[in-house]
């Protein structure tokens, strides 16, 4: 079972610190995750700049110019972060019991650990 999934709100906890230009400590919405490659794209983290080439489209529209954008980072370099508490914490699974239509299933359930200091 997944750790982090799409739509979790996680922290980056390596990398450059934020006064030298790099992400530390910013959380974002995990917008995508590339399983083969076991990386993550987290919304306003790790922004690149592409240029790309002047062409036209078949409308004859130019496109082209700068675009900005956010690139993927490494699962390990971010972290869950606890709704309670606001900072980032360590994953844990547990199995419990539903009742659906009158019918018993197991199932495992992520939950947030209890976070100490920061990760």
């Amino acid at each position: 079972m997944a750790k982090i999934k799409k739509g979790d709100l996680v922290q980056v906890i390596s990398g450059a610190k934020p006064e030298r230009g790099g992400d530390r400590g910013k959380q974002g919405k995990v917008l995508e995750i590339l399983v083969e490659q076991n990386r993550v794209i987290v919304e306003g983290v790790n922004y690149v700049t592409k240029h790309t080439r002047v062409g036209q489209t078949q409308r004859g529209t130019k496109t082209g110019g700068i675009e900005t954008f956010e690139a993927p980072i490494h699962i390990s370099n971010v972290a869950l972060v606890d709704p309670s508490s606001k900072k980032p914490t360590r994953v844990g699974h547990r199995v419990e019991e539903q009742v659906k239509d009158g019918v018993k299933r197991t199932v495992r359930v992520r939950f947030a650990k209890k976070s100490g200091k920061d990760l």
